[in-house]
């Protein structure tokens, strides 16, 4: 009876054919098997230093830029210091120690948080006084109103795009369009929720454009295919493409999602970076009410998020949505969706609102804060330039600029010997590449096969994030071993 018991117990382990099947399907390639790989390569270093050829891994596949070593915006620390840990706003040392406008800050922050308890739960929707200020810096950035009951405090953008998918995914024959290449988080959503990725493809002759036509084919096909598309994905400026689209591109999407009738999701964590003086970032919001469209026109949700722009606040979680053009009854289910993470944590709360209220003139943080922000932004510009340059000096590889964002996504035209050893191994080209790559430098990059991309192309992505100490050894070694990939395979 003992063993047959066993055995019964046996039959009802978890194993990869009993778990949830999306969860087998999908892939996120910002953290895939090149990602594992070189935590491996990690591991052999720290036990046996000089086991490889190069003496650190260089992480170019994520947008972590603290993580290089970019300093914290000083003004936003010393505000989430003093939330954090109240008790030193009691202390004489204080006032030499922190900048008066970090102090009156900390205080109003604390004056809008029940209890001023940083590690209590919040409103599941964010504290509302947090939300009062994003919604006036939403309003200073666009010259429209914003209403903060519109939104909602998440935990960086990600687990807002997760609610979104959650949301409005219901089934194989509900579809979202998506640009490709795309940032991997929304195919993998959307394979985990269950349901068809519509691509659009940018233009990479044309600098990353967006063609209008190419969306309508895109959902004229999927309809006729029996997919019911309800929503577009746009990410502005462009991840992993650097693009930053122009307002009359903007313009065309916004008429065509009021038209089709689709929910509108704009990706907008990178908008603090752009590198190119004839573009500027405007928010699809803001685009959608200077047309004149209203609440009852287009339905539109904006993420936002601390991770990116000059701050890099990524291990701080915090981010927003904005939503807009929804019915009560909708809200309602959204309200209901979101009160099963109780509440983004709150410091991150308390840094979203920071980054959309910055220093003001006359405060006394004013000159610092931007003296840092220019010196961040400036530096990553500079950056994007020595990658693109070494990039475009590479044999068979070709590199549209980088107008914004935090990433270069170079082409790759490989001769047919790689080809042919990537098929032998059993790998993308791309793959094939970057794996050969961080074998050899220890430099991280992402495949561009994580990303999608046109049929028959092949491209990888990589950070603009190392120091500028650090850059130009970066691009010499990727170039040195390109030399000598295309020397063995040519």
């Amino acid at each position: 009876m003992g063993s047959m018991a066993a055995s019964d117990h046996s039959s009802k382990r978890i194993t990869v054919q009993t778990i949830n099947p999306n969860v087998l399907e999908f892939e996120y390639a910002v953290r895939g098997e090149i990602y594992y790989l070189a935590q491996k390569l990690q591991e052999e270093l720290e036990a046996k230093p000089g086991s490889h050829p190069f003496d650190e891994i260089l992480y170019c596949n994520i947008g972590n830029p603290h993580a290089f070593g970019q300093p914290p915006i000083t003004f936003f620390r010393e505000v989430l210091a003093l939330c954090d840990h109240p008790r030193i706003l009691d202390m004489s040392e204080t006032k030499g120690m922190f900048s008066a406008d970090s102090i009156d800050r900390a205080l109003q922050i604390l004056d809008k948080i029940p209890g001023r308890a940083t590690g209590a739960y919040s409103h599941d929707q964010g504290i509302k006084g947090l939300r009062d200020t994003i919604a006036s810096g939403i309003e200073v950035r666009d010259g429209f109103p914003s209403n903060p009951n519109n939104i909602f405090l998440t935990d960086g953008a990600g687990p807002a795009i997760h609610t979104m998918m959650h949301l409005l995914i219901s089934s194989k024959k509900d579809g979202i369009l998506c640009p490709i290449p795309q940032y991997p988080l929304y195919s993998a959503l959307i394979a985990l929720y269950g349901g068809t990725l519509v691509p659009y493809y940018l233009d990479e002759a044309n600098g990353w454009g967006l063609e209008i036509s190419e969306v309508k084919k895109q959902l004229e096909t999927a309809t006729s295919e029996g997919i019911n598309v309800k929503a577009l994905v746009v990410i502005n400026p462009g991840n992993p493409t650097g693009q930053v689209l122009t307002e009359a591109d903007q313009k065309e999407l916004v008429h065509f999602c009021k038209e089709e009738c689709l929910l509108l999701l704009a990706d907008e964590v990178y908008q603090d970076n752009v590198y190119v003086a004839e573009k500027q970032f405007h928010s699809f919001k803001k685009v959608a009410q200077s047309m004149g469209y209203g609440e009852n026109d287009i339905s539109l949700v904006s993420f936002h998020s601390v991770s990116k722009g000059f701050y890099g606040e990524c291990g701080k979680r915090g981010g927003y949505m904005e939503v807009t053009g929804f019915s009560p009854e909708i809200r309602e289910q959204l309200s209901k969706v979101s009160t099963i993470y109780h509440c983004a944590n709150v410091p991150g709360q308390i840094l979203t609102s920071l980054i959309m209220s910055p220093p003001k003139v006359g405060d006394e943080s004013y000159e610092s804060f931007c003296g840092e922000k220019e010196a961040i932004l400036s530096s990553l510009a500079r950056r994007a330039k020595t990658l693109e340059e070494a990039f475009n000096s590479m044999e068979g590889v070709s590199c549209n600029r980088a107008e914004g964002a935090m990433y270069l996504f170079p082409r790759l035209r490989l001769p047919d010997k790689a080809i042919k050893a990537a098929e032998a191994a059993e790998a993308a080209p791309d793959a094939f590449y970057v794996q050969l790559l961080l074998n050899a430098t220890g430099i991280v990059l992402v495949p561009g096969s994580g990303f999608g991309q046109e049929s028959g192309t092949w491209h990888f992505r990589c950070t603009i994030l190392p120091p500028e100490d650090k850059i130009k050894a970066v691009a010499a070694r990727i170039t040195e071993f390109h030399r000598g990939f295309m020397d063995q395979y040519r």
